[in-house]
């Protein structure tokens, strides 16, 4: 009699438009996937702070369960390459023949367009199965559909543009005097690209400011492999801006493969490090809509495990606007930047003369220039902190959800960050400037507190309303992002609005 078995809700994925169906996968390629485990409980609060040891005691897998489906792997061929408990993850190798009786799935070839990328991948169009015994244990699998899952929010400007240091931008944002990140870590997550150390000591040497401890960490085999010009100037400017503004704090960038196994993966590496980064930063995205339910949900319970490990990770918002490049003409927000654990990044158009600031509006350079991108989540509700900011309702619908993004920062290519890129001189932008911008800031403002922040939102919450700018913010007022307008108080273009680092010292002193 066969095992009976159970349909994993929500790990089927959309097929990519205009990819080309080649056959069945060979059934003797080599294939790894991350297993996700339930909970042991779930978290009562995301404000305290636990040890990787405690957040695996109260909030880790079960060894039971993980015993069970190490057993049933092993059984249907696959090999166990990593099982940790605090992150509920397994991974594992084995043939497609394999994982494809394991999972009750026919995994097919598919060719993409070149416009996004080309190149073969693996797919399945129909939802995984598990056999009973793990039905309602294993919450995702993933990797198995191993096309690209993120794009880099950043952008090249185009001849002509205004440009600042990042030391520039720190001064127009009063990032506070006497602290340079000392005793913190601030970790970058990419899915491609690399840096040259090279490039780094010159970059470094001609701002005047100490070359700071930049790592090269491999997620799931990926390596720093510098060579891809647009990979290679998100790395980059990702972390010029961290190393500029935040010189003494140590800066891990952790390298995976641009799968959902791999950027869940390469978050629980560094959430799970020891010691824990006081700040994690994300440049990469994509519309809530292009990730399969498991993922989500899997990416959500990371980031909400690195909040338990008192992380804050901040994630760029998008640079396509409301629409997030989705032709239904209906808004959208980007993942992981909705997700309520992450601090979503927004972006601005900065005119500054030193310290002082000119006029700073919503970024939106038109259908070729970009534009910030913020807007209500169609999968997540309003957190409880985010409800007396009048968050509008979802796109179409009359429920609201999640608002986003919850700050800003200067993203405008075109007032953009001199960056050097496979050793030559640019100017970029894009939100993924502002993940590190906020990522620096907060290891400044930690080194001064002798406190990591964990959950930010919170704080940052305690005292906005509805048209009001709460203390730590300059609110941006003007312009849009497509479906929405930028106004008094938070708003779906900028958040609560851009940071006073002065100000904000002191609130999260006194919190």
């Amino acid at each position: 009699m066969a095992a009976q078995r159970q349909f994993l809700a929500g790990s089927a994925r959309p097929p990519v438009t205009g990819a080309q169906l080649v056959g069945p996968a060979p059934e003797q390629d080599v294939v790894e996937a991350t297993l996700v485990f339930r909970r042991r409980a779930e978290p009562e609060s995301v404000t305290d702070v636990l040890t990787r040891d405690e957040l695996a005691e109260r909030y880790g897998a079960h060894p039971d369960d993980l015993a069970v489906a190490r057993r049933l792997l092993t059984d249907a061929g696959l090999a166990v390459l990593e099982e940790d408990p605090a992150s509920r993850r397994i991974r594992v190798q084995g043939s497609v023949a394999a994982m494809n009786a394991m999972f009750g799935v026919s995994l097919q070839s598919y060719r993409l367009p070149d416009a996004v990328g080309g190149g073969r991948v693996r797919h399945h169009a129909d939802d995984l199965s598990l056999p009973d015994e793990l039905s309602g244990i294993v919450t995702a699998v993933l990797g198995l559909d191993d096309r690209p899952q993120a794009r880099p929010h950043s952008r090249r400007a185009a001849a002509g543009a205004v440009s600042y240091t990042p030391i520039q931008v720190g001064e127009a944002y009063q990032f506070p005097a006497d602290t340079d990140g000392t005793g913190q870590t601030l970790a970058l997550i990419e899915l491609g690209g690399g840096f040259s150390e090279a490039d780094l000591a010159t970059y470094f040497g001609g701002l005047g400011v100490p070359s700071p401890t930049v790592t090269a960490e491999s997620v799931d085999g990926a390596q720093n492999s510098p060579g891809n010009a647009n990979d290679d100037g998100e790395v980059m400017l990702d972390i010029e801006i961290a190393g500029a503004l935040a010189p003494a704090a140590k800066i891990p960038v952790y390298f995976a493969p641009n799968t959902d196994a791999g950027f869940l993966d390469a978050i629980s590496q560094a959430a799970h490090a020891a010691p824990a980064p006081t700040v994690i930063s994300i440049s990469w995205g994509q519309s809530e809509d292009q990730w399969s339910a498991q993922s989500r949900t899997a990416m959500d319970d990371a980031l909400n495990d690195a909040a338990l490990l008192g992380v804050t990770v901040t994630v760029a918002a998008g640079d396509d606007g409301s629409a997030d490049r989705q032709d239904d003409g209906a808004a959208h927000v980007d993942f992981p930047a909705s997700s309520p654990h992450a601090l979503g990044c927004g972006g601005t158009t900065l005119h500054a003369t030193g310290s002082t600031v000119d006029s700073e509006t919503t970024w939106n350079g038109g259908a070729n220039g970009g534009a910030t991108g913020g807007g209500v989540s169609d999968v997540f509700p309003t957190p409880s902190w985010q409800g007396e900011v009048g968050v509008p309702d979802r796109s179409g619908s009359s429920n609201s959800g999640r608002g986003v993004p919850d700050v800003a920062g200067n993203a405008d290519p075109q007032t953009g960050y001199q960056v050097l890129v496979d050793g030559k001189q640019a100017v970029y932008g894009g939100t993924s400037a502002v993940a590190p911008l906020w990522a620096a800031l907060l290891c400044r403002l930690a080194q001064s507190a002798g406190r990591p922040f964990g959950l930010l939102q919170p704080s940052l919450y305690a005292k906005a309303t509805s048209g009001t700018t709460p203390p730590g913010f300059r609110d941006i007022t003007t312009g849009d992002n497509g479906a929405y307008q930028a106004g008094p108080g938070w708003d779906p273009c900028t958040g609560l609005g851009v940071p006073v680092g002065s100000q904000l010292l002191s609130v999260l002193h006194t919190d």
